[in-house]
C-alpha cells in the first residue's frame, strides 16, 4: 500500500472516529436532561401536594391529615408524570 493511500485512509478513520466521539457526548448530555426533566417533575409534584396539604390542614384545622392525603396524591401524581414523559421518550 502506498503511503498516499494510508494517509488517505487514516484520515478519514480519524474523522469517523471523531464523529462517533461527538454523538456519544450530545446522546451522554441529553439522557442527563431528560434524567433532571424526570426527577424535578416528581419532586415538584410532592412538594405542591404538600404545601396544598399544609394549607389546608391549616384552614380547617385537621392536622396532619390533609398534608398526608395531599402528600401521597402528590407521589401518585408524581409517578403518573415520570411515566408520560418517559413514554413521550421513547416516541421520539
Amino acid at each position: 500500500m502506498s503511503e498516499k493511500k494510508f494517509k488517505t485512509r487514516l484520515e478519514i478513520a480519524k474523522k469517523k472516529f471523531a464523529n462517533k466521539n461527538n454523538e456519544n457526548s450530545v446522546n451522554k448530555s441529553s439522557v442527563l436532561g431528560a434524567a433532571f426533566k424526570m426527577s424535578t417533575e416528581f419532586v415538584a409534584a410532592v412538594a405542591v401536594g404538600t404545601i396544598i396539604g399544609f394549607i389546608f390542614d391549616n384552614w380547617f384545622g385537621t392536622k396532619p391529615w390533609l398534608i398526608l392525603i395531599f402528600f401521597f396524591v402528590g407521589v401518585v401524581a408524581g409517578i403518573l408524570n415520570v411515566v408520560k414523559s418517559a413514554k413521550n421518550m421513547q416516541i421520539k
